[in-house]
Parts: C-alpha cells; structure tokens; sequence
C-alpha cells in the first residue's frame, strides 16, 4: 500500500496564474505560505500549488494575494534540463484534489460558496 497526500492551510502568496487551453482544459497555479509551528515562527515554507479543471477555475475566480485557504492533494516533483547548464533539475508541487476557501466572505467574496474539490463536485 502507498499514500501520498498533503493537506495545507495557509495564505496565497499571489493572484493566481491562469492558463486555458484549445482542448478546453484550464489549469492555476499559485504559490502558497504556510506557518510551521516552530518557537520562532519568522519565516513561512513556501508550497506550488497546481489545481486543473473546475478547480482551477474557482481558484482564479475568488482566490487572491492573501486568500486563506486550505488544500489537499498529492505531492510531485516537475523536472526540466536548465537551458544554461544543461543539468537536470526538479520542483515539488503540490496536485490540488480539494480547495476550500477559508477567509471570511469579506476575504474571498466567495459568497456562500467555500468548498471545492475535483472536477465532479462542482
């Protein structure tokens, strides 16, 4: 048996970058801050977040820069050459299965909206 799943609540770092493409698809990507709870919580760890479909498209409908919000998902890696040096490099990213929008409805102007998750949910 094997498991691979990451739950993260936090605050988005960015607007959300959004592509469609002609298939239809549409994909978003943000970055997201996360506290760890440690004595001296100065510095945030920082995730990629990838969200496709109706996820994607409720992400880049009311989420923000400084939207709370809270994931799940699985853990990736993304590996590409380095057009300089030719090495091989990689990324974690987090696959976004569920969203759900946590600020106040002030936050996210999401109205009564504020749980989101995979493409047959929506």
């Amino acid at each position: 048996m094997s498991l691979n799943v990451v739950t993260l609540v936090g605050r988005v770092g960015g607007d959300p970058d959004v592509k469609f493409f002609e298939s239809g698809s549409v994909v978003c990507n943000l970055t997201l801050a996360v506290d760890r709870r440690t004595r001296n919580n100065d510095q945030p760890d920082w995730f990629n977040l990838e969200l496709w479909g109706k996820t994607a498209q409720v992400a880049a409908d009311y989420v923000r820069k400084g939207s709370l919000i809270g994931v799940s998902g699985a853990l990736k890696f993304e590996s590409w050459q380095d057009r300089n040096t030719g090495a091989t490099r990689s990324k974690p990213v987090i696959r976004v299965d569920r969203l759900e929008l946590l600020g106040s409805k002030r936050d996210n102007d999401a109205g009564s909206m504020n749980n989101y998750g995979g493409d047959d949910e929506f």
